[in-house]
């Protein structure tokens, strides 16, 4: 697949960090992109940037992920591109005692599937609505009628302590990717994920500066945290190498999570 302005896209969580970085670089090419995020301020400031839409969408809503679809499509026409960034996370143990008190509490369950809901549930809501649409388009010279590409996270590989719910949510997409890039293999469509690391987003950008100085000592190399330009130029790769298909990749300067 060529990227140019013959391109739609749609970027979940696309306002800010890693979809933010994805979104300028589809941008760069001409691709036409459609920013699906619940802050309108930065989504629409991103969208006249680069020339784009913003859509105010909750992933676990499906009305709102409908509805983000038809305005897409109507202001681009249908989506060749699909990238799932929009994601969150939290750290509570499954079950611990308060070292004050002594008083046992376990993992809110309501926040697990809140969770679940967002990273997995959400994720797949979009993969498959999109490829649904991906399907009424002919394919491109090269066979592909579609790119979708999804992020997890190397948590999903090496969870750390009380990160049951966000592991078992990027685990999921990990899993998924391979069943989905099966269920569409013979529509042109291909399906690939990202596992970043620990990367320079919103999510760490309010952390003092010893801790983020102490996380990047500890990737191997290079003894930095991850840029989001980095992730969407991974993205950009998946995208446009037609024989990549049905993978997971980890980029994270070679790091394996320890457990806390």
């Amino acid at each position: 697949m060529q990227l140019d302005s013959s391109i739609a896209a749609v970027v979940t969580g696309g306002a800010s960090g890693l979809g933010a970085a994805t979104a300028r670089r589809l941008a760069s090419h001409g691709v036409k992109v459609a920013l699906f995020d619940l802050n309108a301020a930065q989504g629409e400031a991103l969208a006249r940037e680069i020339g784009g839409v913003f859509c105010r969408v909750d992933v676990t809503s499906e009305a709102q992920v409908d509805a983000g679809f038809a305005q897409a499509r109507a202001a681009h026409g249908q989506e060749r591109v699909l990238v799932n960034c929009a994601g969150t996370g939290n750290a509570v143990k499954t079950a611990s005692r308060d070292k004050a008190t002594g008083e046992i509490r376990h993992f809110p369950l309501a926040n697990f599937d809140r969770i679940i809901q967002i990273n997995l549930v959400g994720t797949f809501r979009c993969i498959a609505k999109s490829a649904a649409g991906m399907l009424t388009l002919a394919p491109l010279p090269d066979g592909d009628r579609g790119a979708i590409v999804n992020t997890a996270s190397v948590a999903a590989q090496d969870g750390q302590i009380g990160q049951a719910a966000y592991t078992a949510s990027k685990a999921g997409i990990v899993g998924m990717t391979l069943p989905i890039a099966r269920d569409l293999m013979n529509e042109g469509i291909r399906v690939n994920t990202i596992l970043p690391g620990i990367f320079d987003t919103p999510l760490l950008q309010g952390a003092p500066e010893h801790v983020k100085a102490a996380l990047a000592a500890s990737v191997p190399f290079p003894k930095r945290l991850g840029q989001p330009a980095e992730y969407a130029q991974l993205a950009e790769s998946l995208i446009l190498n037609g024989y990549l298909n049905g993978e997971s990749i980890r980029l994270d300067g070679a790091i394996r999570m320890a457990p806390r």
